[in-house]
């Protein structure tokens, strides 16, 4: 069996050979390219490079030797702006934080501010492919730092809101949002067609979608929540824009890759550790009908393109809500967060959604738990999820720089050779 056809049966709740694994298939089941430096190390696997494929959390790509030697069954089809608008129209030698030489994308030209920290500035020439800026002014706040790595760490932490004062529908429509381009449908067309044709991997195609976490970059967090309780009207409106332009983008998208990927995703952060950020009704009036719109839009014209929806945290009470609006697949099942109890969610969500994510915490386990420590939890949570089809292993959330690559390893092995009961 193949990868592609392994990945098709967890998407169709069937039994495979084995359980279908994803290690570095979207931007939240990714590996710190410190970490994978030392992983494809212990590994044995010469040759390749470590090319950082996300800015802002200094993500690896997963070449498919690794995947290979690990059991992984997913590629990415990565956006050509993965993180902070910044294009990948070519790579150029680079270090990562811990000194380990790497190739970054040409745009990344990160300065050391007074403290020390690595920071980077919004692009002077106007191609900015994340952040809005008022019509007229393509070169809006070119020059300020939009986001910094804090001493001791190995990503970047965002800083920049360009709309923080932004108040009314008048305002929101003075702004232009970035969206699909040409040169994005010639490079995800490739990119895609290459990826289909040269490996036996399923593909998930990254879309994002992100119709809150928009809303919480344009103006910050305490001012966007703000506005989703004081200005409901102001906030429809922005929703409307953006998940307008949303569709326009996924026309050109799924024109471009839709013939090639299984899957697409979305993401959305609608949870903490022991909450909603919202709640159930707020995410109901404010939030869902916008989702559901990107949703049903992959449904009704590519409906062999499953729709994979990224949610961190508690999410339990609106898991349904999920379901209803067209929701295939939940990622990245955070089985710590409150609610979140592995046994109940394959229970009560197993045959409606497949599952994938769960099988080690990244909070605690993965980084500072032994060989053994990992092995077995990936062991309890394969027992839970594997069974009947339906689920896709890999770790709660990416892998950070502080994890030994033996963890990564014994955590990957573990569910390559998973006999499913």
């Amino acid at each position: 069996m193949t990868s592609r056809e392994r990945i098709e049966c967890a998407l169709n709740h069937e039994q495979a050979d084995r359980v279908a694994v994803d290690l570095g298939a979207t931007n939240a089941t990714g590996i710190s390219a410190v970490v994978y430096n030392k992983l494809k190390k212990l590994l044995g696997i010469e040759g390749g490079g470590i090319r950082v494929v996300d800015i802002i959390q200094q993500l690896a790509e997963v070449e498919v030797p690794v995947l290979d030697a690990l059991g992984g069954d997913v590629v990415m089809v990565r956006r050509l702006a993965m993180s902070l608008g910044i294009p990948f129209h070519n790579y150029k030698p680079g270090v990562l934080s811990d000194g380990t030489k790497c190739m970054q994308v040409e745009n990344y030209n990160p300065e050391v501010n007074e403290k020390g920290e690595p920071v980077i500035y919004k692009l002077a020439d106007g191609n900015d492919r994340l952040h809005p800026h008022p019509k007229g002014e393509p070169g809006f706040d070119a020059g300020k730092v939009i986001a910094k790595m804090p001493q001791g760490m190995h990503a970047y932490t965002r800083v920049y809101h360009p709309m923080p004062e932004v108040g009314s529908i008048e305002e929101i429509d003075n702004y232009v949002y970035p969206g699909v381009e040409d040169d994005e449908v010639d490079f995800l067309k490739r990119e895609a067609e290459r990826l289909y044709k040269t490996t036996d991997k399923a593909l998930c195609g990254i879309f994002f979608g992100n119709v809150l976490e928009m809303g919480q970059i344009y103006w910050g967090y305490q001012k966007f929540f703000e506005n989703m309780a004081l200005e409901k009207d102001m906030m429809h409106h922005f929703f409307e824009v953006r998940t307008d332009a949303f569709v326009r983008d996924l026309e050109r998208y799924l024109g471009a890759v839709g013939d090639y990927i299984q899957i697409i995703d979305f993401c959305d952060d609608l949870g903490s550790q022991s909450n909603l950020l919202m709640s159930p009704e707020m995410y109901r009036e404010m939030v869902k009908p916008y989702h559901a719109r990107m949703f049903q839009y992959v449904k009704n014209n590519y409906p062999n393109v499953k729709v994979f929806f990224h949610s961190c945290g508690a999410v339990y009470d609106i898991i349904p809500d999920f379901i209803e609006i067209g929701v295939d697949i939940l990622n990245p099942i955070q089985i710590t967060a409150k609610g979140m109890d592995p046994m109940r969610l394959k229970r009560e969500f197993g045959k409606n959604l497949v599952l994938w994510g769960g099988g080690v915490d990244t909070q605690t386990t993965l980084n500072s738990g032994s060989v053994d420590d990992v092995r077995a939890q990936a062991r309890e949570m394969l027992d839970i999820f594997a069974g009947g089809g339906g689920y896709v292993f890999s770790q709660v959330h990416n892998i950070e720089a502080n994890v030994p690559a033996e963890n990564v390893v014994a955590a990957f092995e573990t569910a390559k050779n998973y006999v499913i009961k």
